[in-house]
């Protein structure tokens, strides 16, 4: 039976446990999440272990990036099956704050990123989340001081954002970016796929595969226009209510010209149900 993580769950604990771990002058990586993990999120445990000599996960869901109408009450909390899955990996500790821990009273601080989260994509609906999500990470990483950070490419624009955040901030963390895990059909694992009634669930594997045939069309020199219009209306006419599917630059998530050179990143945005997803492919 695989040991238990330690578990932090105040400051104080956590740098405690941080002076034990950077013993012999080991290399630390952080794994930011909000909980309920799944492959996905072990993918992320598994590239920390290979880049550094101790791991540390967070677990907290933040309520500073959702929005009053938005789900976080009923996001999903799995915390025991969480530490279950993390002693599997070996993870060496949890950092498990409250909110409390994290915004005590009188917090009055907030990090307001531009670039690439004023890119027109995630922030054009969800105008708090970026906010919220450098904030937090930020609070982060200068509580875990890490050598390396973590983060899934599913949410691209977040780790575009971080990154950026992390260098202008001189915060002396390398942000790593990890391939999307993803189901056998193709639909990049979420917390949120929980929430999929099983019509949903069929139709989900939609976007990724939209994204597969606009990405090939790019790369055969297809008007980009018309594929991404042909994409979107595949997309709507599978139940979906289309936020964006967009191809921009890979690193700054500018807008692109038809026929510019440079690395590209196709996004797309859309809700199904109840339930909003979000995918990224590199064109």
């Amino acid at each position: 039976m695989s040991r238990s993580p330690r578990v932090a769950r105040t400051v104080s604990a956590l740098r405690r446990e941080l002076d034990s771990l950077r013993a012999r002058k080991a290399s630390i990586a952080l794994v930011p999440t909000m909980g309920a993990l799944h492959e996905g999120h072990i993918s992320l445990v598994r590239l920390a272990k290979r880049r550094a000599d101790k791991v540390v996960v967070s677990i907290f869901v933040n309520p500073t990036q959702f929005a009053p109408t938005e789900d976080f009450g009923s996001y999903p909390r799995t915390w025991k099956e969480d530490v279950a899955k993390l002693a599997a990996e070996r993870v060496d500790l949890i950092w498990h704050p409250d909110a409390k821990a994290m915004y005590p009273d009188g917090f009055a601080t907030r990090i307001v990123p531009e670039g690439a989260a004023l890119a027109g994509l995630e922030d054009r609906f969800r105008p708090h989340f970026f906010g919220g999500v450098a904030t937090v990470v930020a609070k982060l990483f200068t509580q875990c001081r890490p050598d390396v950070a973590i983060f899934g490419e599913k949410d691209y624009q977040q780790l575009r954002v971080v990154a950026q955040m992390a260098r202008d901030l001189d915060l002396g963390v390398r942000v790593v970016g990890s391939r999307t895990v993803r189901e056998r059909d193709g639909l990049a694992m979420s917390s949120r796929n929980v929430y999929l009634s099983a019509d949903e669930r069929r139709a989900a594997p939609t976007l990724h595969r939209v994204l597969k045939e606009l990405a090939a069309r790019l790369r055969a020199g297809e008007d980009m226009q018309a594929a991404v219009d042909d994409g979107a209306a595949a997309i709507t006419e599978a139940g979906f209510a289309l936020d964006y599917l967009e191809v921009r630059h890979a690193e700054t998530l500018a807008p692109i010209a038809p026929n510019e050179s440079g690395p590209k990143r196709i996004l797309v945005a859309a809700k199904i149900g109840t339930t909003r997803l979000i995918d990224n492919i590199a064109a």
